[in-house]
């Protein structure tokens, strides 16, 4: 029989005693055959070891052991990943063709072929069918509809360009061009046949130019017009006293041969070149006058300037602009010189010519162009609101009823910039400067009196097509979107858009310049280049940021003739000697010339700039030459090669290994 075990006294002492736990515990057995255990602390087998007293052999042993044991599990684990994960590929490749799966892209995840979870061991499996999902459903649609709308829109612009290069074709076969018939200046009588001349004004703006004043005054000075018939303005913005009396020091040396000439010099150049002109305007003489010719600080007309344009005006009083072409001494100079020459040159043998001729209407260049000043006052003038000041007047004078005639066998010579950091800016301003006036003349046009198709003309295919959506889908689709369908392979474009139509349309670019012809590829990629800076210009333009009213007056680099090569120092004290021994001028102005001249002596002679970084178009270079890499592994043959070298331009526009640098 079991014996019986009394604990209430155990309990009532527990309960007694409540909370202390290290009174020791006695148990009373009644059965006699049973002994009493008094516990009064723990074994000493079960004390804590000190922290003094080592480990023996056997625990070292058991430690190792396990830490072996977990080190093999973990590398087992991962190789069953490795070996479960190759072999996953390894199936996806050879039955690559019966599944809806074609480059490591995956079409539609609603197919009932795409490979379940269950099909597949790993974790990393689940989450690759995972990304491919939420890449098809979520990522792919919205770049395909950017890329969609980005087509349409370069197919719209490669159109225009297209009917603008059929014009030009129709021109040149059936030879029209502005004529005007027989002398209209020659009269019988010899005495009076000065007067028949009308009286024609030349301004020259200009504004710290010290590597091209001597060249652009002697040129207008040395025009063929009657003296008596043509007043010449020196318009100078310059800030440089220096500079200041070197162009004083000029003018006054063709006073002196009996050139009507003047200088003007402004205290502070509020307005940039608009306000400069304005303030020209403004004076009193100028009321005589019935024409304006314009020439910027480096631009270099023909003696007969004058005679192949103003005769156009006679017999035709709604013609208030005549606009000369361009040519440039350095075209060949680099390669961004002949870069800029094959744009510049379907600017003008193209869009000016063609528009021109089937519409009297185009943009003005702001140099190498004469004006009826009637055109002028009756359009409101010139006015500080934009940086594109000449654009301004041409729209205002247009919604004015005023004709324009282009003439692309008059030609003025004139520089390119050799820089891409000047001619950067220069874009800036080109591309900013429309945005902001298709702001401000837009509510004009549509009020005016014109007809719904040179409304249509002057909204949709002047300013938004060529000045507002072919930089943005240069950018947009070959910067942006194509590389970014090397990473989301739903949204690939055609071959069409990325190789063929390009290639048509740099092709038609180039044909007003055939000499150029090597340089279409580069031509190409360049294109997309500046495509950056265009699309930066154009959206500070239209939202008015802080850079779109910036004017930064273009390096340039003195060429008066393609032979001409000597270097702007050189030139620069060739002229101050020459104008020291001239007897016409004054002792002060003698003794300002002689301190400049030591000045310039005494200076170390100019260092080469360093190369700037461009962050934006390093930024679009690694983008591009990643996905490049990418493309290479998908064995995209074509988007590879475009993609390659597209990356590898930016990359050099980027570390400014393009152009000259300018000191």
């Amino acid at each position: 029989m079991a014996p019986r075990l009394d604990f209430s006294n155990w309990w009532s002492k527990d309960t007694h005693d409540k909370g202390t736990r290290t009174t020791p515990v006695v148990v009373k057995i009644e059965n006699p055959t049973f002994s009493v255990v008094e516990i009064n602390g723990a074994d000493a087998a079960f004390r804590p070891v000190e922290k003094s007293r080592g480990k023996n052999a056997k625990q070292v042993t058991w430690v190792l052991l396990l830490k072996a044991h977990r080190a093999v599990s973990c590398v087992t684990w991962i190789a069953t990943v490795m070996w479960t994960l190759l072999g996953a590929i390894k199936k996806r490749i050879v039955h690559g063709k019966g599944v809806a799966m074609e480059g490591w892209q995956f079409r539609n995840p609603n197919l009932h072929i795409l490979p379940s979870a269950s099909d597949f061991k790993g974790l990393l499996h689940i989450a690759y069918v995972g990304w491919l999902r939420f890449r098809a459903e979520y990522i792919a649609p919205p770049i395909q509809a950017l890329s969609k709308f980005c087509v349409v829109l370069f197919l719209i612009q490669s159109v225009d360009r297209m009917v603008l290069c059929m014009g030009c074709f129709w021109i040149r076969y059936r030879k029209v061009k502005p004529r005007f018939a027989g002398d209209p200046f020659k009269v019988d009588d010899v005495e009076g046949s000065a007067s028949n001349y009308p009286m024609v004004l030349i301004q020259i703006p200009m504004c710290n130019e010290r590597e091209v004043y001597e060249q652009s005054i002697s040129a207008v000075c040395q025009i063929d017009w009657p003296r008596d018939r043509l007043l010449i303005q020196v318009l100078d913005d310059s800030d440089d006293e220096s500079i200041q009396c070197l162009i004083k020091a000029e003018v006054s040396k063709w006073s002196q041969k009996g050139v009507n000439i003047i200088y003007r010099h402004r205290l502070s150049r509020t307005g940039y070149k608009a306000g400069n002109l304005k303030s020209a305007m403004s004076c009193d003489y100028v009321k005589g006058y019935e024409f304006v010719a314009i020439f910027d600080a480096d631009f270099q007309p023909n003696p007969d300037f004058l005679k192949q344009t103003v005769p156009h005006f006679k017999d035709n009083p709604e013609l208030g602009l005549v606009q000369a072409r361009w040519s440039f001494v350095n075209k060949d100079e680099n390669l961004l010189t002949r870069l800029q020459n094959i744009n510049l040159c379907f600017h003008f043998e193209v869009e000016q010519q063609v528009n021109g001729v089937f519409l009297n209407f185009f943009g003005f260049n702001g140099t190498a162009g004469v004006w009826r000043i009637k055109a002028l006052e009756e359009s409101g003038g010139w006015l500080e609101r934009t940086t594109v000041e000449d654009m301004d007047i041409a729209v205002r004078a247009h919604l004015n009823g005023w004709k324009f005639i282009f003439l692309n066998d008059v030609k003025v010579l004139c520089e390119v910039p050799e820089s891409y950091e000047a001619y950067r800016k220069q874009q800036h301003r080109w591309h900013s400067g429309p945005m902001q006036l298709f702001r401000l003349c837009l509510p004009a046009i549509v009020r005016s009196k014109m007809s719904i198709w040179k409304k249509a003309n002057l909204i949709l295919l002047f300013f938004l097509l060529r000045k507002l959506i072919l930089p943005f889908y240069s950018f947009t689709l070959f910067c942006i979107i194509l590389p970014l369908t090397m990473f989301v392979p739903e949204a690939e474009l055609p071959l069409w858009v990325i190789c063929y139509v390009p290639v048509f349309m740099s092709f038609l670019n180039i044909l007003p310049a055939p000499k150029s012809f090597p340089f279409i590829v580069p031509y190409l990629l360049f294109e997309n280049t500046m495509s950056v800076t265009k699309f930066n210009a154009m959206v500070s333009g239209l939202f008015q940021l802080g850079s779109s009213y910036e004017w930064i007056v273009t390096k340039k680099a003195g060429r008066s003739s393609d032979s001409d090569l000597l270097p702007a120092e050189e030139r620069r004290v060739k002229s101050i000697e020459h104008q020291k021994i001239h007897k016409g001028a004054s002792e002060s102005e003698l003794v300002e010339l002689h301190h400049i001249k030591e000045q310039n002596e005494a200076a170390p002679k100019p260092i080469k700039k360093a190369n700037k970084i461009y962050k934006k178009e390093l930024t679009l270079a690694f983008l591009l030459l990643t996905a490049s890499v990418r493309s290479l592994l998908s064995a995209q043959g074509v988007h590879f090669y475009f993609l390659l070298f597209q990356g590898v331009t930016f990359l050099l526009v980027g570390l400014d290994l393009i152009g000259e640098q300018m000191s």
